[in-house]
């Protein structure tokens, strides 16, 4: 939602401020220009990245227009899940999970958070540890490792649509001069026409250059920004888990477990003490 607004102060004030100097809009309407910029950036965008970059930017692109779901009442509702699955432990033992973690669609837990139960990701990172503390014969240390390992590597794929969508950024205002250049050239090919002709071709020239200057900074970079922050927000939801469950099996009641992820959240949506308290006796009375 903030980007559409964003787009739209950008359009008013440029645009706005043209017509209110006494430039003509219909001037800056250049079909030719755009198809060179737009085009010369699309091809660009397909020859410099795999298919794998160009299906995980498509992918991520629609995210931007959204507003974060990263929300506290979503931390909130994580950690009293996390919470009622550590107790569980705690009072039947590790067993107990084990028919929750195989199917989180089917469990009575995991179903009273559906927020969660629809992020994919967080769901079966939960699932995935709690799988190993059942059944495996790992310590702290080694899982936290593979915590270490996996949270690297979903870094590192949510960064690819970071620094694709950067590059295209970069390389707008290129193709703008590009386009300017073939205008340029048009216009010394027509110097027989007369100066009010030429005029005309001239302006439609340095509008290539606008254009590729406007569409780079003030639309296209300006989302590889808005992507990576949702990458931040990502990964803080799996750190919170992570350390959630490590401060379990140092062993730590459920209580100060989730004390422990309540602390990596960022401060915009980190529940009070008090507000987490009253959340999880809330979870249950239902």
């Amino acid at each position: 939602m903030l980007v559409s607004v964003g787009y739209l102060v950008i359009i008013i004030s440029v645009f706005g401020g043209f017509a209110l100097a006494g430039g003509h809009l219909a001037s800056l309407w250049q079909p030719v220009e755009l198809l060179m910029i737009g085009g010369g950036a699309i091809g660009a965008f397909v020859v410099g990245n795999s298919n794998k970059a160009l299906k995980a930017t498509l992918k991520a692109l629609p995210a931007v227009f959204k507003s974060s779901k990263y929300t506290k009442a979503m931390y909130m509702d994580l950690m009293t899940l996390l919470y009622e699955i550590l107790g569980k432990i705690r009072k039947e033992g590790l067993m107990s999970i084990e028919a929750d973690v195989e199917a989180p669609e089917n469990s009575s837990i995991f179903s009273k958070y559906p927020t969660i139960l629809a992020d994919h990701h967080v769901t079966e990172f939960i699932t995935d540890y709690l799988r190993l503390m059942v059944g495996g014969n790992l310590n702290s240390l080694e899982i936290e490792s593979l915590m270490d390992s996996e949270l690297e590597t979903h870094h590192q794929e949510g960064e690819v649509p970071v620094h694709v969508i950067s590059k295209l950024g970069d390389g707008l205002p290129a193709f703008g001069i590009v386009a300017a250049v073939m205008g340029v050239v048009h216009t010394m090919e027509s110097v027989h026409l007369p100066p009010s002709e030429l005029g005309i071709l001239i302006a439609a020239a340095l509008v290539g250059t606008f254009l590729g200057i406007l569409l780079a900074y003030g639309f296209v970079s300006p989302l590889a920004g808005k992507l990576e922050h949702n990458l931040h927000e990502s990964s803080k939801m799996l750190e919170c888990i992570k350390i959630t469950l490590l401060a379990n099996l140092n062993g730590y009641s459920p209580v100060l477990a989730i004390e422990f992820g309540r602390k990596v959240l960022f401060t915009t949506e980190r529940p009070s003490f008090l507000e987490m308290e009253e959340h999880v006796k809330q979870s249950k009375n239902k």
